[in-house]
């Protein structure tokens, strides 16, 4: 072997992963090698270029970057670059600049590909650097991004300010002064050590902008009351809420200052300047040109770019809770649109309702391939002569419109136009009583959907009191609990006994794997399970993992496990239907292995196996006559 040859191969002997190849393979890699040097402060790789090589230094520094510009990692001497993009789509997912002059050998794509088939030990290297195949596989599309990852609660700096309802509005100005705060919460002192009923002690917020407007401009009397001139209905998040659906919201209702919640209780108060920073012009735009349509043909024209929106996120590396909660949060704005523009058809609503929202939009992990599954809670004074026509005529013109902006009937009718799906709420919690006192097979598929409801329209509070009412009673109910268990297991994850891909085998989607049916239900299924039996309030599926983690009732390791897989699965499903979109096809849930990347099928698979193992978990631990803990 020449000298300079002898040189490349006794320096990658040196190196994992190539110290571990047979001889023969290394004097292959060797011939291949060609050598590029690159000057100080010169880019190596651009993000979204082809990339044709892996890259190895032989000597200097480099930097690589995320696409967004923050630093990712530092390499030197036998440091690797490349290797995920050429792994997904041959497009550089990691810009590399020199900052000192370097030296790279480059292997080229053909033999990468060779060693990453052929040798595990190279293929676990690249992929996982020591971490677990899977989460790095994970971890590796997660954009850094505030918008993406940040949740509003690492956005609030102070506790959550209240004062007495009865307390005049001197007495509120004063301690809105002295605390030096732009709002304050209004709370009803008896509800606030009751934990027995699901009903928040805040009854309202006044804002230093209400104090001008509705006390100063209006002439009222300083003594009298602050509840009397309090915003009643206060709009609030959840903690885990991403700040991306904390400014759709604040659009949506025109507020300033939110209530954050955790756990029932508020932990403090987001102001709109907190979040100017993470604006996405984008989203924000579509939602707020939704309220602007003045009709549901109007809407259905604007419904076009919801695709685009989509597109657009994946593109920019949004990871799945992020798409699903945008998605959702989307699809509940044209819900409410449509409800606005029935009333001004139709009158005010002769008495208080809430329209929900079931499913994969009441748990924020709605896509582009969807149906509508909503429902209506009615006020306990309904009657149906006096008022069963009013709300037939607003569930028909409701789910009609929703299926003219893309949201198609449901095909099981599990929509408010259905008369079966209109109840008061004392109703709502009779019927869900009977479905987990009595567990037979018709009222187990209903939970899988109704048990992931959210207020969309109206007395939002209604939801929550049902959603208190559905764990309260699951969670004591050993029975349902175990038959919920079994029935989250006819849906299994397409592996086959020497973990090979199984695939549909007729029909349209021949030799396909529907990821929906086959991997992100049937992981939201046991999830649930796991939720119920530790007494969660949440309904996304991460935020019900972290309460499940919390608990610590699954072996060390495995929650986390099923959120990577989940993860995965949904990002996979959420790529291919972008690809559909951008190919001009129509988008669906059915991926055909022989299009996926070596590194894609490889951890499909890990994620697959996992959900089966968890499978197996739930299977064991949910008995009739067994207490939970």
């Amino acid at each position: 072997m020449e000298a300079e040859l002898l040189e490349i191969k006794n320096f990658l002997l040196q190196y994992p992963p190539f110290s571990d190849l047979p001889d023969d393979v290394i004097d292959h890699v060797t011939q291949s090698v060609e050598i590029s040097y690159f000057r100080q402060n010169t880019p190596i790789i651009h993000f979204g270029d082809h990339i044709q090589d892996l890259y190895l230094i032989r000597s200097g520094i480099v930097e690589v970057f995320r696409h967004n510009g923050e630093l990712y990692n530092r390499l030197t001497q036998g440091g690797l670059f490349g290797q995920m993009g050429l792994l997904i789509k041959n497009r550089v997912r990691f810009p590399v600049t020199a900052i000192e002059d370097t030296l790279v050998y480059c292997i080229p794509d053909a033999v990468f590909q060779e060693l990453y088939n052929n040798y595990d030990n190279f293929a676990d290297f690249v992929e996982i650097e020591n971490n677990a195949r899977l989460r790095q596989a994970v971890s590796s599309k997660k954009e850094e991004n505030d918008l993406t990852t940040s949740k509003v609660k690492a956005l609030l700096t102070r506790d959550a300010p209240f004062i007495d309802q009865n307390s005049s509005i001197q007495q509120t100005a004063i301690k809105m002064a002295e605390e030096n705060i732009s709002s304050i919460l209004i709370i009803d002192p008896d509800l606030l050590n009751d934990n027995e009923e699901d009903i928040s002690p805040v009854v309202g917020i006044i804002t230093d902008r209400d104090l001008c407007t509705r006390v100063l401009a209006e002439g009222i009397d300083a003594s009298a009351p602050v509840s009397s001139v309090m915003t009643h209905e206060v709009v609030s998040l959840d903690h885990n809420a991403y700040v991306y659906e904390a400014m759709l919201t604040m659009l949506r209702y025109n507020v300033h200052h939110m209530p954050i919640l955790k756990d029932k209780k508020t932990i403090g108060i987001l102001e709109a300047t907190d979040i100017v920073r993470y604006e996405s012009q984008n989203s924000l735009l579509l939602v707020s040109s939704l309220f602007q349509q003045p009709s549901i043909a109007d809407l259905a024209i604007v419904s076009h770019e919801v695709k685009d929106s989509f597109v657009r996120m994946v593109n920019e590396d949004a990871n799945s809770h992020m798409v699903g909660t945008a998605m959702s949060v989307i699809g509940r704005s044209f819900t409410q649109r449509i409800i606005e523009l029935a009333e001004e058809q139709l009158g005010a609503a002769p008495i208080p309702f809430c329209f929900i929202a079931l499913g994969s939009m009441g748990r924020d992990e709605q896509l582009i391939v969807t149906d509508q599954d909503n429902a209506l809670i009615l006020d306990d004074s309904y009657d149906e002569q006096k008022h069963g026509e009013y709300f037939k005529s607003l569930a028909e013109i409701v789910c009609d419109g929703l299926d003219q902006c893309g949201y198609s009937y449901c095909t099981g009718e599990i929509m408010a136009s259905n008369p079966q799906w209109r109840m008061t709420l004392r109703e709502w919690e009779t019927c869900f009583a009977d479905w987990i006192d009595n567990p037979n097979p018709q009222a187990l598929l209903n939970t899988s959907i109704f048990f992931d409801l959210d207020g969309v329209y109206g007395r939002l509070k209604w939801a929550e009191q049902l959603n208190g009412f559905i764990v309260r009673r699951a969670r004591k109910n050993n029975r349902f609990l175990a038959c919920l268990a079994r029935n989250s297991l006819n849906r299994t994850p397409p592996l086959g006994f020497f973990k090979s891909f199984v695939m549909e085998n007729d029909g349209r989607h021949k030799n396909s794997i529907n990821l929906k049916r086959r991997g992100t239900a049937p992981l939201a299924d046991l999830i649930r399970v796991h939720a119920l039996a530790v007494g969660s309030r949440a309904k996304n599926s991460f935020e019900r993992l972290d309460d499940i983690i919390d608990a610590a009732i699954l072996p060390k390791g495995r929650a986390q496990d099923l959120r990577d897989a989940m993860e995965f699965i949904s990002m996979v499903r959420i790529r291919h239907q972008a690809d559909d979109v951008e190919q001009g096809n129509d988008p669906d849930n059915n991926i055909e292995p022989e299009n996926l990347s070596d590194f894609e099928k490889r951890n499909l698979k890990d994620a697959f196996q996992i959900l089966s193992n968890a499978q197996n978990f739930l299977k064991f631990r949910y008995q009739a006559n067994t207490h939970f803990k």
